[in-house]
């Protein structure tokens, strides 16, 4: 039966009929895993695809007229934030959609925006051709894309944690995790095969643009993969029980507001890292470095592939010794890392080949449990509103800004200054699990 709300039409009851007439048919956790996997890696792949672009082509399409390369790339980093700004809105208003209107509505809206903003930058004009609509075009898109990311928020990582063994919840934390180094070797795989076999003009003029193409396709078969997940009773369950059910956010802040701040803070040294591992020293080595951009996006890749074994590993390791113990350790690991990194970076080819296959290595240690700690102290109905909400936060005061301030601090002061800011987070992470834990005891 065609359903609709008082607001219009809806998807809530075309769910619930599809959860009854799959209800013999119970969804395994592998199933729900992979569905994750998919929908975190297309986000992923939608965010690397532009970042790479952001190093690779931006600086000179768009801004051309910039006085050199290196100011160029910094309006391109400057633009690459807007979607880190853009998250925490696009939150707020699918939330609303998700409760009016279901959670297969949120999510095909959500998602055909996340891929219709990626594709559209793929038909881009360049600064000589409009002028500066090209930079408001590209900004309009950028925008779109984190506000759609907002809303892709479907809440399958917290069914896949919810349907874990009490034993291993570090394992199944980390397999959405998997998402963000699948998505980034997938995107820089298509970015260096087009950069190590066209000549320059030909990157420039139409050989960028694949990938951005590429990133549509991904969007459907997520979508797809997704809402199958939204239609099993197990879902359903969950929603009955108000575990994943969409609150409003001032009712949030009013209940968890001290958790959201806290929360945010807890994952901050992998997020400062992220962007640390994965666009910078991409950026660094097109501006200083002698090593070409195919054969260092390769040694990425490879990075990336270090990175999946080690989120797998941090499920192991969290299963034995708990997530706050891996999140501290990784955190002074970090903290460590953010000393020695300038000084491989500064060693030439070999060195900054060490950072960034290191780097990964570190990243996912820390990366595979970041997310689960998030929503770790949220009660029933507020979990999935309240760690959505949060993890933008995060990936705002984390991620969001890293590669322009990495940038801008490394070229005007040296790259000591790159650890200087990734000493930052880790300290902001221990700070954060320590406050953390004194207020468990406290309560």
């Amino acid at each position: 039966m065609a359903t609709t709300s008082q607001y219009g039409p809806s998807s809530s009851s075309l769910e619930r009929d599809a959860r009854r007439i799959h209800d013999d048919k119970p969804v395994s956790p592998g199933s729900i895993a992979i569905g994750v996997v998919i929908g975190r890696m297309s986000e992923f792949f939608d965010f690397f695809v532009y970042g790479l672009a952001s190093v690779l082509v931006f600086p000179q399409l768009i801004f051309p007229f910039a006085p050199d390369r290196l100011t160029g790339t910094l309006y391109s980093f400057a633009i690459f934030s807007l979607a880190f700004l853009a998250r925490p809105v696009g939150s707020v208003v699918f939330m609303t959609i998700d409760r009016l209107y279901g959670r297969g509505t949120k999510l095909t809206i959500a998602l055909f925006l996340l891929g219709g903003s990626t594709a559209s930058i793929a038909f881009l004009p360049g600064y000589n051709e409009i002028g500066v609509w090209s930079i408001a075009l590209l900004a309009l898109f950028r925008l779109g894309q984190g506000f759609a990311l907002g809303g892709a928020w479907d809440g399958l990582a917290s069914l896949l944690a919810l349907n874990a063994p009490a034993k291993h919840r570090g394992w199944y934390a980390m397999i959405p995790q998997l998402g963000a180094p699948i998505g980034f070797a997938l995107a820089s795989t298509l970015f260096g095969y087009f950069v190590a076999n066209l000549s320059s003009e030909d990157f420039l003029s139409w050989g960028w643009r694949y990938p951005f193409f590429v990133a549509f396709a991904i969007n459907v078969v997520a979508l797809f993969a997704r809402l199958r997940l939204v239609m099993t009773k197990e879902f359903g369950t969950l929603l009955e029980q108000h575990e994943l059910e969409a609150a409003p956010i001032l009712d949030v802040l009013r209940v968890h507001g001290r958790d959201i701040m806290i929360g945010a803070f807890v994952p901050l040294a992998s997020f400062a890292m992220f962007h640390l591992v994965t666009i910078f020293p991409l950026g660094w080595m097109s501006l200083y470095g002698n090593q070409p951009i195919g054969t260092f996006m390769v040694v990425q890749v490879v990075g990336a592939m270090v990175g999946i074994i080690t989120i797998i590993a941090s499920g192991l390791i969290a299963d034995r010794i708990g997530r706050r113990a891996q999140l501290a350790i990784c955190a002074v690991i970090i903290a460590v890392f953010s000393f020695v990194g300038p000084s491989l970076i500064a060693s030439g080819n070999s060195g900054h080949d060490a950072f960034v296959i290191i780097g990964f290595g570190v990243l996912g240690l820390s990366f595979g449990q970041a997310t689960g700690s998030i929503s770790s102290r949220f009660g029933r109905g507020y979990r999935y509103t309240g760690a959505a909400f949060t993890s933008d936060l995060a990936w705002l005061i984390g991620a969001g800004f890293a590669p322009l301030v990495a940038l801008s601090l490394s070229s005007r002061f040296g790259l000591t200054f790159v650890g200087y800011y990734l000493l930052s987070g880790a300290i902001c992470t221990l700070a954060a699990l320590a406050f953390s834990r004194a207020l468990e005891q406290r309560e």
